[in-house]
């Protein structure tokens, strides 16, 4: 590769992380509505149309930086469940899973809240956050794929149609071809979906101040949800 284009690339791969951070930084100050291309590039010291050049858009911009929250909530997620899996059961990878998108959700709560809070008025989120966005709940359907639980207990039966709309997502293929759940029954499905939607209800509760005068600090609470969480899925006990 010619050694000038490895140059400009680099400069520009750094510049690209010079803007997200700067981006970053003012979500945190005045949240996701206020964000412009302009205020981005007064900050660094640049023109407007030289960082157009990089981001064609405000829009492109929160692609850019949602992408790179998924990714790394994704990324904990899975280290997590990974580490555990040797010698752990799936119970306790599903608890370190959980413990780790915890982590990471208190370490960045303006970017929890930018992917997981209220949508940002005018913005539609493109095709390209999805693989992203998928990589949370993997981490507890492939749990559930390789132990396919029993349920602790029964539930009502499932509608025909939410049936239906549960084989329909298990065959859904994502971006790199991997199915999400193929094998898994619509019931056992379901509770994941529960579970994935009730975990990040209560990071929610926990980051937006709802727990305060209740379960504050809720370290304890977390960790007999997740517990119960776990009997709802039928992961086996930990040893």
């Amino acid at each position: 590769m010619n050694a000038s284009r490895t140059a400009r690339d680099r400069a520009r791969a750094e510049l690209t992380q010079e803007i997200k951070n700067e981006a970053r930084r003012q979500l945190a100050v005045d949240g996701a509505q206020k964000l412009s291309l302009r205020s981005v590039a007064r900050e660094l010291g640049m023109v407007s149309s030289a960082l157009y050049r990089y981001f064609a858009s405000r829009d492109e911009l929160l692609t850019a930086l949602i992408i790179d929250a998924y990714d790394a909530v994704g990324e904990q997620a899975e280290k997590a469940a990974e580490m555990a899996a040797e010698g752990g059961t799936p119970r306790e990878r599903w608890r370190k899973a959980c413990h780790a998108v915890r982590g990471w959700a208190r370490a960045n709560p303006h970017e929890y809240a930018l992917i997981y809070g209220s949508p940002i008025p005018g913005y539609a989120a493109p095709q390209d956050t999805v693989a992203s966005a998928a990589r949370v709940p993997m981490v507890l359907f492939r749990i559930l794929r390789e132990t396919n639980p029993s349920p602790a207990f029964e539930g009502p039966p499932l509608t025909e149609g939410l049936a239906g709309q549960l084989r329909a997502l298990g065959e859904l293929v994502l971006p790199d071809g991997e199915r999400i759940a193929p094998d898994l029954p619509p019931e056992t499905l379901n509770r994941g979906l529960v579970v994935w939607t009730q975990l990040f209800g209560m990071l929610s509760f926990e980051l937006f101040g709802q727990f305060v005068g209740s379960v504050d600090p809720t370290d304890e609470f977390f960790d007999h949800t997740i517990e119960q969480f776990a009997d709802f899925l039928g992961l086996p006990p930990a040893r």
